[in-house]
This record gives C-alpha cells, structure tokens and sequence, in this order.
C-alpha cells in the first residue's frame, strides 16, 4: 500500500492540558463532526495501577495537546474524546471493557500494559472492526491471530529478546567483556516466556549458554531471595530479567543484598530498570543495573518537551509506556486525519498505510506498520542506571553516557 507521510507536529502542537467530553458521530469521508471518541484501555486499580494511571495520563495529555491545536481539521475540527476503561490487570475485565467502549461509540481503542488482557481485547477489536492501536504489550501471539484490526507501536517479544541477547553480546565485545553463561529470571506468563524464549534462541546460536531458566508468580511476590539464589547455584556471568516495576525491584535488591560475583544484571523487556523512580526506588541496587527496552526518545526535543509538561501537570516522570500511550492516540489521530473518516474500518485502512514521522521513541524510522500490524522500525536501546540516572549507554550513536561493563566490583 501507498505510504502516507505524516509529520505529528502538524496534528499535536505540544500546548496545555485540556480536557473535553462528548461523544463521537459516525460520518462519510469529509464529513464534518463535533467530536470523535477513542477508547483507552489500561490498569487503572490493582497492582499496576500505578503505571496503568500514568498511560491514562499520558493519553489524555496527548487529546487536550490535539485538541488544543484545533483538532482534526479533515473532519472540520473535530475534538477528541477519551473513554477510559478499567482492566483491572485481569484479562476478562479487559474484554468487557473494550465491549463496553465500543458499544458507547468508540471508534479505536488503545491499551493495555499487559499481553493477557490485550489477547482478549484484540479479538474484541477484531469482531467489531474496531482499530485497537497497542501502546504496550509484548507477546507475538497477540499479532498472530491474522487479525486485521490490531496495530503495535513497541517491538514484540522475539524482536526484543532476539535484541537484547546481541546487544548484550555486542557490549561484552565492545568493553573485553566475556560473558559466556547467563541465568534467566522471569515472571510466570506469555509476556515474560516469550521474552525468555526469544533470548535463548538468539543467546544459545551465539555461543551464550543459557544455564537456568528461573520463574515466578506475580501474585504475592513479596522476596526475590530464593530466585536469585537459584539462579546464582549455575555461576553464570550475567543474570537476566524480565517483568514489572515490583517484581524486578526486589530481584535488584537480593542482587544487591548477596553481592554475587557476577559482572551484570541485565533487563530485558523490565518495568522497572529503565524507569526514572527505579534509582531512588532501589538505592544502591539500582547501581549500573543495564535495561534493554523500547525508550521514549532522549534525544528528542520534542520528546522533552512532552516530557516536562506532563511532570508538570501529573507530578511525576513520564516514563516510556505514558509515552507510548500519547504516541498511540497521535496514530489514531494522524489516521483520522488522512482518511477525514470516522467509519472504523476507512481508519484501520489509513493506519495500515501511515508512515508516521518524528516518533517520540528511539526508532530507527517512522512508525509504519507490516502485514501483520507491527511497527517494522519498532527498535531496542539498552539503558544503564549510573549516578542515580538512566542513561542510553547503546548503540552508542543514541548513547547518552558510557556503558559501565562490568557493572559491578566484587
């Protein structure tokens, strides 16, 4: 399909915090309408409402900007509506969320943070012929259905476990680093096993062994001790790490606790190590703690700018998922502008064939989407926390600081 280039700017103007209700009207190609209504679809109670609030915010943040630039000029100015929905981190809710925002008008949904839910919401968006436009969830299964109506912004899980073994291979060459053997550590799930899988693929056919593969339950995590210590009975070099802010938090700390010698902690596809909160989180854990992760762009300035507005208004950072989020409602908007339609199935064509430009993350291009729905310049930067900050460290074009490796003096 033809690719239409877009730059974002020209539809969000980085001014105010804004908001606006109503709801949307359906109308032909060129039509004017008064307002048009996106779902959006995060955690917002539970035990990741901390993170699913700030993608909440991140979106709302992203309409009052769109709004406040005068809205979609292709359907006369029409203001964005969002409708939050509530998944509760539980995938059943997820779905009844998304079947509740379409059925009250919803002409594109965005979400959620976690694979599960987003599986069900994707084949809700699927029957109704409604865009679902992913801001975070990982799990390739989610775009393997041969569903038509999904979309993904980040990189999926092969991309991002394949990345982060050669990155971590690259950086150990780059530094005289060897790392030979390493230890898994992830959360129970499709989110964190695809990770794995992905990893010791790319690892193992690169002469890395993978020598223990160590899960858990997010449930009532409340001690990483006993993962940690199994995973150091195998000697590895280097443990990896996959899965959100609490549980990854405690995995730094009995790192931190049982000084092992090993020359890193390595996330990849972590919810805490690339966090801003992480460092002063963690303390002295967070030291030289490496992350491998899609990361809102730091070299960006309009990426900053988005940045200190929303610490700003929300009183916190604006970590990578709230830029997702914002980036997600821009896609929808960008498309909604192209294709001067509110008809759901005219918006999935245009968001098929977008070339979005000046994306917020560290991509190596504008956001564009293959067959499948997923975002084919979607890339992996690995950060490191030094001196209580999270740095770029690689590839070193985008680096901010050094890399320190290896990370740790015992």
């Amino acid at each position: 399909m033809k690719k239409h280039t877009l730059v974002v700017v020209a539809v969000a103007v980085a001014l105010g915090m804004s908001g606006c209700s109503g709801t949307s009207n359906v109308a032909a190609s060129g039509d004017s309408v008064d307002s048009v209504t996106i779902g959006s679809i995060h955690p917002l109670s539970g035990s990741l409402s901390g993170v699913g609030g700030l993608m909440n915010a991140g979106a709302k943040m992203a309409v009052a900007d769109i709004n406040e630039a005068g809205g979609i000029g292709s359907l006369g100015g029409a203001t964005l509506v969002l409708n939050e929905g509530d998944s509760q981190g539980k995938a059943e809710i997820g779905q009844s969320e998304a079947q509740r925002l379409i059925s009250e008008g919803a002409v594109a949904l965005i979400g959620t943070y976690q694979s599960d839910v987003t599986q069900n919401v994707a084949s809700v968006a699927e029957r109704a012929k409604v865009p679902l436009v992913i801001d975070v969830a990982v799990d390739d299964k989610i775009l393997e259905q041969g569903y038509s109506y999904s979309f993904r912004i980040q990189p999926d899980a092969t991309s991002m476990g394949a990345s982060g073994a050669r990155s971590l291979i690259a950086m150990g060459e780059a530094t005289g680093t060897e790392i030979d053997t390493v230890a898994y550590i992830h959360i129970e799930g499709a989110f964190g096993g695809s990770v794995f899988e992905a990893f010791k693929t790319e690892a193992e056919a690169t002469g890395i062994t993978v020598a223990d593969e160590i899960t858990y339950s997010g449930a009532n995590f409340s001690d990483a001790t006993t993962q940690v210590t199994q995973a150091l009975a195998s000697d590895p070099d280097v443990i990896v790490v996959t899965g959100y802010f609490p549980d990854n938090l405690l995995i730094a700390e009995a790192v931190n606790a049982l000084k092992p010698d090993i020359k890193a902690v390595f996330g990849i596809a972590s919810g805490a190590y690339d966090d801003n909160s992480f460092p002063a989180a963690a303390g002295e854990a967070a030291s030289n703690i490496l992350s491998a992760n899609y990361h809102y762009s730091a070299t960006s300035d309009r990426a900053a700018d988005i940045r200190t507005r929303f610490e700003a208004a929300n009183g916190e950072s604006m970590e990578t998922a709230s830029m997702l989020s914002y980036q997600a409602v821009e896609v929808i908007a960008a498309a909604l502008e192209e294709s001067g339609s509110v008809d759901p199935e005219v918006l999935r064509d245009a968001i098929s064939s977008l070339s979005l430009t000046d994306p917020l993350l560290e991509f190596n291009g504008p956001i564009e989407f293959d067959e499948n729905g997923q975002n084919i310049n979607a890339t992996v930067v690995v950060m490191q926390v030094q001196d209580g900050a999270v740095e770029q460290v690689f590839p070193t074009e985008i680096a901010t600081k050094e890399a320190i490796l290896p990370a740790f003096s015992r």
